[in-house]
Order: C-alpha cells, then sequence, then structure tokens
C-alpha cells in the first residue's frame, strides 16, 4: 500500500522539489496551501493534478488538525514559514507566529492523529548566526542574528520536546542554504542570477546587493529534499545538519555568474545598498554533513560552480521569454 505525505508549503522551492520527489516514489501528496488573493502555485504547476491541495494556515490550529485528518498522512513535511530573514527585521512578531508557533501547531496536529504520523521539521543554518566553531554540526551551540534565525531555535527545540514528551518519529533537518531556479527573486542568489540574465540581455545595468564578503555553504534544493525524505525512512528519529562542507563568499558567486554570460568586469554593474545590510550580520556559515553522509547515506550531487551554472541559464530562459512575449504584445 502506498504511502501518503502532508506537506506545508508545497507552493515553496522545496516543497514542489519534495512533492516531485515523494510522487516519483508512489506517494499520495497532499499539500497545505493559505488562501490568498493572487495564484501562486506557479512552481508545482507541473504536476498540480497529481496532488490534492488542502486550505489551510499555520496560524489557525483548528485547520492544520482538518488537514491532517483529510490526509491520514503516513509522513509530515513542515516546511511552511516566513522564510525571508530580511523580513524578519521589518515583521518580527509575524516572523514569530509563522516560523515558531506555527510548527507547535503542527505538531500538535500530528500529535492528535489517530495513528502513528512521522513528523519532519525545517531547521536552519541561520540558528547558528554569530558561530561558536567551524564547522558547524548537530551540537554546535545556537547563536541566532535574526528574528527568523529566533524563530527557528524555537520550532527546532519544540520539535525536540515533542519528540521527548509524547515519544513521537519528530526529526529536524538544519539545513545550510540550498538554491535553485524555483528559488524567489527575493533572496540574494536568485537575485543574482536573474539580474546577470538581465544585464547580458539588455534588460537592466545595475545590480544592488548588500553584504558581499558575507560566506555561505550553498547547495541544491533537489539534493536536500532527498536528505529530508531520507530521514524519515530511519528506524530512530534524529536531527542531521545537512550541508556541502564548502563555503562561499557572495563575491564568489558574482564571479561565477557573471562569468557565466561572458561579463568579466561585474563590478561597475554591482553597487552596494545600505538598505540590504542586516542590523545584525551572519558572517560565515559552512555545515559539516558527516552525520548526514554516514548514517543517511547522502552527498550533494551538485556542485557549487554547476548550482550557479543552472541557475543563470534558468533566469535567461525565462527572462528571453518574458522580453520576447512583452514584445508579442506591445
Amino acid at each position: 500500500m502506498s504511502k501518503s505525505a502532508l506537506i506545508t508549503g508545497i507552493t515553496g522551492q522545496d516543497g514542489s522539489y519534495l512533492a516531485e520527489l515523494l510522487l516519483e516514489k508512489g506517494y499520495k501528496v497532499y499539500g497545505l496551501i493559505r488562501r490568498t488573493s493572487i495564484v501562486i502555485d506557479q512552481r508545482i504547476d507541473k504536476f498540480i493534478n497529481e496532488v490534492e491541495l488542502i486550505d489551510g494556515d499555520l496560524l489557525d490550529q483548528l485547520s492544520l488538525v482538518k488537514a491532517v485528518q483529510i490526509s491520514q498522512p503516513d509522513e509530515i513535511y513542515n516546511l511552511a514559514a516566513q522564510s525571508f530573514v530580511q523580513t524578519s527585521w521589518q515583521q518580527p512578531a509575524l516572523t514569530g507566529e509563522y516560523t515558531a508557533l506555527g510548527v507547535t501547531k503542527m505538531l500538535e496536529a500530528a500529535r492528535l492523529l489517530n495513528k502513528p504520523v512521522k513528523f519532519y521539521q525545517a531547521s536552519s543554518s541561520e540558528m547558528f548566526g554569530k558561530v561558536v566553531e567551524v564547522p558547524q554540526k548537530e551540537t554546535t551551540p545556537f547563536y541566532p542574528r535574526s528574528p527568523y534565525g529566533v524563530a527557528k531555535v524555537y520550532g527546532h527545540w519544540i520539535t525536540v520536546n515533542y519528540r521527548e514528551s509524547y515519544n513521537m518519529f519528530a526529526v529536524s533537518g538544519i539545513l545550510f542554504n540550498h538554491e535553485s531556479p524555483r528559488r524567489g527573486l527575493e533572496f540574494v542568489t536568485r537575485k543574482i542570477t536573474n539580474a546577470v540574465a538581465r544585464i547580458k540581455l539588455g534588460l537592466q545595468d545595475e545590480l544592488r546587493l548588500g553584504n558581499l564578503d558575507a560566506r555561505r555553504d550553498w547547495g541544491f534544493a533537489g539534493d536536500y529534499v532527498k536528505a529530508m525524505w531520507l530521514m524519515l525512512q530511519e528506524e530512530e528519529p534524529d536531527d542531521y545538519v545537512i550541508a556541502t562542507g564548502e563555503t562561499h563568499a557572495v563575491k564568489e558567486f558574482l564571479d561565477l555568474a557573471f562569468n557565466h554570460v561572458g561579463i568579466k568586469d561585474w563590478e561597475k554593474h554591482v553597487k552596494l545598498d545600505q538598505r540590504y545590510f542586516r542590523p545584525a550580520e551572519v558572517d560565515l556559515l559552512v555545515g559539516d554533513p558527516t552525520k548526514a553522509r554516514e548514517k543517511l547515506g547522502w552527498e550533494p550531487s551538485v556542485s557549487f560552480p554547476e548550482l550557479v551554472g543552472m541557475m543563470v541559464e534558468a533566469d535567461l530562459a525565462f527572462n528571453k521569454y518574458s522580453a520576447a512575449k512583452a514584445s508579442l504584445l506591445a
């Protein structure tokens, strides 16, 4: 009999890749979506007829209980959150509601289900913040440097608490930065690749960014959702750092992206803008994926240069299509 899974945040980058993976494995996939006034399902439009979408909201406990009762999942993947660090400074309370308390409400809904369910919580490398050791592993103390990071620490520890208090199969994946062509335009990596494509095509001339020296451990989102699934196939619940083990500066990302389209003097296109600097900066994040490699057999398959190239190519295609469509309508 095939398994069923409920994914919160199914319309996001990770949710869409995870839904594809689970469909390939024969799962019945349900997705929790928040009703909005605009259509936000473009990431899942290729397989939207293969999944069942359920209206719900992380702020509404009753809707989560109903979603779990309808889907009767074997596995729950809690990916929904206010997930943009910069926004968490403008909306710290709302970030706490969704990214922290929303986890508790999902765990409660899972706990009340009339059958055992395995629960995955999307933790984040932003919990490490002002890092106390390099690289960061599962035992590294947290020192979050943003309202988003603080909220993620709460979500992480409440998952541990439910695991230990109610003997639930509840795990957290501490995922380091993972990108793809499906990344939102507000995130620095996609902001860069989209701007590079538009500059190459003559559609814009300037790219405004914040801290170019910040270093991150960047991997491919399609690889990272496989790790989520692997965690829930284990006999015992545990938490895992998912990362490449490499760190790169924003400047390196810029260099690779501009070089991919043959632009060598990228500095003349990039302008520093104080609006994009964080009030409390996170300078260095790099994960140690040893535990995931040894226990889950997980390895990243896409290199950093391949990831950057993949994203630039996708944005070149997207912007060429958009420009052609606009000229036809003009």
